[in-house]
């Protein structure tokens, strides 16, 4: 099968097990601390702990981003080190971003929350229900997988979300170039945006950029509107 053709036989036998058996709690606890650890692996610019078929060493451009920032040494740091044996978790049922977070930034700030949540909810939701060639098809598993990953890099998991679907949608190259375009947007190079998903459109990859900075933004907000809620209360 080709890249494409397993990608979508994955989907169509996931949606047939969740059907048929649904993960217990027990199980899907278990999968999202597998998930949250692995990410742990993942070094950006093309070099992980997995062995994978492309190096990007050659092509990480060193770029002076100091000039954007106050702090030149200002970056992404994983939530945890690595060889803890209890990564830190942010519940997302003790703060969503719908019950909790969009009605406090409205407090803060009128009506900047009905424009996130609007961002929000546009990026997730678009989809021309297409996949390279192929038309009718429902990405929503694969459009929530894309998103939850990213959360669950920043230790953040929904009790109701079975992990073992990033771990089966989301190949060991993407995962690169999720935690890359992620976390350091500035090594990211042509060749990792071309080493996935070949044979997907250009603009079905763009929109799985936007996915990966707006479920980073929400992340991001939930960290901060929690700190603010606690110091408020």
């Amino acid at each position: 099968l080709s890249e494409l053709e397993a990608l979508m036989e994955r989907m169509k036998r996931l949606q047939e097990d969740k059907e048929d058996e649904e993960a217990s709690q027990e199980e899907m606890a278990t999968r999202f601390e597998n998930e949250k650890k692995e990410s742990l692996l993942v070094i950006s610019g093309g070099i992980c702990a997995f062995p994978v078929q492309f190096s990007f060493d050659d092509e990480i451009v060193s770029t002076d981003v100091s000039r954007y920032v106050e702090d030149p040494g200002f970056g992404y740091k994983d939530f945890a080190r690595r060889g803890e044996d209890h990564l830190p978790t942010f519940r997302a049922q003790d703060y969503t971003w719908e019950n909790h977070g969009f009605s406090l930034v409205n407090r803060l700030y009128s009506d900047i929350g009905h424009l996130l949540d609007e961002k929000f909810r546009m990026v997730y939701n678009l989809t021309y229900n297409t996949m390279a060639s192929h038309e009718d098809v429902d990405t929503t598993t694969l459009r929530r997988a894309l998103f939850n990953y990213v959360h669950c890099m920043y230790g953040i998991r929904y009790d109701d979300y079975d992990y073992g679907e990033v771990n089966q949608l989301l190949e060991r190259s993407l995962k690169v170039y999720i935690k890359t375009v992620t976390c350091y947007p500035e090594r990211t190079t042509k060749r990792m945006y071309d080493s996935y998903w070949r044979q997907f459109k250009h603009s079905e990859k763009v929109h799985v950029n936007l996915l990966l900075m707006e479920a980073r933004m929400q992340a991001e907000l939930l960290y901060a509107l929690r700190a603010i809620t606690r110091h408020l209360t």
